[in-house]
């Protein structure tokens, strides 16, 4: 069956439908038949399959592959910021935040969730709906991020004169890179080198004396 959405279901009838059981195992699927296959060579009926279900059940909750991948992708990839308040009670502090999660990145566990996330990278170059589907994540993303920054800068802990913006773009694009790096196969420094390299670059963001 070609990968065209049925549209007898409303988007927010869709979205309604994604917290159950069935939802779930089409996610679990789809993640691996993404990884495996790449977003260009999987297909719904594939993904319907490895779930036990029919690409009706896909249909009737997701529009098509690009929901479908962006949704496998904000249900399987832990919210990174929720971990890391629950394994060091850091309460909100972004610069405590931003030093451990730069710290992580040369000794973080390779995941298939890793390959998904360059497959989907890839596709929204060619794929509209799926770009503005993975930019609303991200954004979201941003965002909190941001307002972890800006709580810092009022409480005397992050530079108010740096900007907000410039400091979460570093950031990402920080973490992007390492993902460009473990698809290469690229090998890392030295976590303790560079957990003292992210330290140094993290103080410079305190606020000047």
């Amino acid at each position: 069956m070609a990968d065209v959405a049925i549209s007898d279901d409303t988007g927010a009838q869709r979205a309604d439908s994604r917290s159950d059981d069935t939802a779930t195992r089409l996610l679990a699927a789809a993640a691996e038949v993404f990884a495996e296959k790449g977003y260009d060579g999987a297909g719904v009926a594939e993904i319907a399959r490895r779930a036990g279900l029919t690409t009706g059940a896909i249909y009737s909750r997701f529009s098509g592959k690009a929901e479908l991948l962006a949704e496998a992708i904000r249900q399987c990839t832990p919210e990174e910021f929720d971990l890391l308040f629950a394994e060091h009670g850091f309460e909100g502090k972004a610069r405590d935040i931003l030093q451990t999660v730069g710290a992580h990145l040369v000794s973080r566990e390779k995941s298939p969730l890793q390959a998904i996330l360059l497959e989907a990278f890839v596709a929204a170059r060619r794929d509209p709906e799926l770009q503005g589907l993975l930019q609303r994540q991200f954004y979201e993303r941003r965002s909190r991020l941001a307002s972890l920054i800006e709580a810092g800068k009022g409480g005397g802990i992050i530079d108010p004169e740096l900007d907000t913006e410039s400091i979460v773009h570093f950031a990402h694009a920080v973490g992007l890179g390492f993902l460009l790096y473990d698809a290469l196969g690229v090998s890392h420094p030295d976590p303790a080198d560079w957990e003292r390299v992210i330290a140094k670059v993290v103080r410079s963001i305190d606020p000047v004396p």
